[in-house]
Formats: structure tokens, C-alpha cells, sequence
């Protein structure tokens, strides 16, 4: 898990060096009670000519929820697009949530972005660009892209991303977005460049995000990255076999 110090988030103040997002997370997190304790929740069908992965929204929290609105089982995440640490556990969680638990639809699942740098909020708001039903896969996508896109990021340099930094704020998303390669790779899942242009040029998305981060990580003690919540609790987990078995044990099985 990433963790961090509280601070303003300041969009023309956001930058953090570039090996930080190669640092490794930390895999801990306490495990999950292995007794099977709650009853086996039935399955809920979905509505005619879906599954449940396909019934996404935005919250008024500014996440994005998939699944069955009314599931028993809300799993919600704070995450960053720069945390090795979250990428590992998209990767090893992704198609299983999705696939098994949420298309049950006693699960529904929240991805929350947690922005920690300018880099994080450029990819996040290229995730929200297109319609609700492509942000998961566009954030999935983003996690199996993150270490691509370090790499890209070091070999432009720190006087490149810093020179992006101090631009206004309608031209940094922009200018970071091209540096990292995010313009090409959100294209090619389409996200025209002309529609990321304008994604990126909405400051006051931005500035949204930046917000919700500092707002919600006060009001929930999140500390780092990821954080779980289920039904409202906070949990000490933040890696898939530990939060697979707690569903389990909530009954999703």
C-alpha cells in the first residue's frame, strides 16, 4: 500500500518525483477470517439483456459503481492510477470481481480515484471521457499500462514533466497526457485525441477530483492506497485472495 501525508492539493502544485511511482507498495494488510460465518446470498438476476458488469454509474461520491444497485455486498476502492500496488491488484483481481462476484449481483463494486499526482489525475480524467459503461475497462487498461507509461514519463525527464507542471491549468493535463503517451494510448481504445483535448482542458474536473481526494481521504482516514470499504467498513485488507475470502465469508459464494 502507498501511503502518504495529507496536504492541499493544489492542481499547479502536484508533482512528486518520477521514481516514486516505481516504488513498491507495500502487500500487507491483515487476512481475512477463513471461516465461511454468513449464509450463501442467492444470485439476482439482471435486468433483461445484460449482465451486471454492464450496469455502470457515476456516484455522487464521483466514483464509478458497477453492478446491481441494491446488491447486499457494496465493495467500494480507493485507488491511484500511479500505484504499482493497486495495478498489482487490478491484475489480479480484475476478471474474478467482475466476472463472478459482480455478475452475481451480490456484489457491486466502486472505484474511487484517489489522485496523488499530476500524472493521476491526467489518467483519470482520460478514464472518465467516454460513456460510464467504458470506465472500467479504460481504468483496467490504464493499470496494465502504468508501468509503459513510467518508463515513457523518466525518458522524457523531470525538467519535461516539470515544465508541464507549471503551465495553466487548461494546458497541463494536455501537455502531461502527451508526455506520458497517454494521448496514443487512450486513442487507440477510443478516446479520440480531440475528445481527451477536451477532457483535459476542463480544469474544474480536475480540480474535482483533486477534492474529492483531499475531502474523502479526511473524512475516511484513507492513508494510503488502496483502501477497501465494505458496507461502509473500512477494512485492513488491500490485496485479492484476503478480499476474495471476505466476500466469501459475507456470503457472496
Amino acid at each position: 500500500m502507498i501511503r502518504f501525508a495529507f496536504r492541499r492539493i493544489a492542481l499547479g502544485m502536484i508533482a512528486v518525483p518520477l521514481a516514486l511511482g516505481l516504488a513498491a507498495c507495500g502487500s500487507g494488510g491483515d487476512k481475512a477470517e477463513g471461516e465461511l460465518s454468513g449464509e450463501p446470498i442467492a444470485k439476482v438476476a439482471p435486468p433483461e439483456g445484460k449482465a451486471w458488469s454492464d450496469v455502470v454509474v457515476k456516484t455522487p461520491e464521483g466514483g464509478y459503481r458497477m453492478g446491481n444497485p441494491d446488491a447486499p455486498i457494496k465493495l467500494i476502492e480507493y485507488g491511484s492510477l500511479t500505484c504499482p500496488h493497486c495495478a498489482d491488484f487490478a491484475e489480479k483481481s480484475g476478471a474474478e470481481l467482475r466476472d463472478v462476484f459482480v455478475a452475481s449481483g451480490r456484489v457491486s463494486f466502486e472505484f474511487r480515484n484517489f489522485v496523488r499526482d499530476g500524472i493521476d489525475i491526467t489518467a483519470a480524467q482520460l478514464t472518465r471521457c467516454g460513456a460510464p459503461e467504458s470506465y472500467f475497462a479504460l481504468t483496467e487498461q490504464a493499470f496494465a499500462n502504468q508501468r509503459a507509461m513510467f518508463e515513457t514519463v523518466q525518458q522524457a525527464g523531470d525538467s519535461a514533466f516539470e515544465s508541464a507542471m507549471k503551465l495553466p491549468d487548461s494546458q497541463r493535463g494536455m501537455a502531461i497526457a502527451q508526455m506520458a503517451g497517454l494521448i496514443d494510448f487512450f486513442a487507440a481504445r477510443g478516446i479520440s485525441k480531440e475528445q481527451a483535448a477536451t477532457c483535459l482542458a476542463d480544469a474544474g474536473a480536475a480540480e474535482a477530483l483533486a477534492k474529492a481526494t483531499q475531502d474523502q481521504g479526511k473524512e475516511f482516514d484513507i492513508q494510503g492506497t488502496p483502501t477497501f470499504f465494505v458496507n461502509g467498513t473500512k477494512l485492513d485488507i488491500n490485496a485479492w485472495p484476503e478480499l476474495k475470502a471476505k466476500l466469501e465469508t459475507m456470503g457472496a459464494r
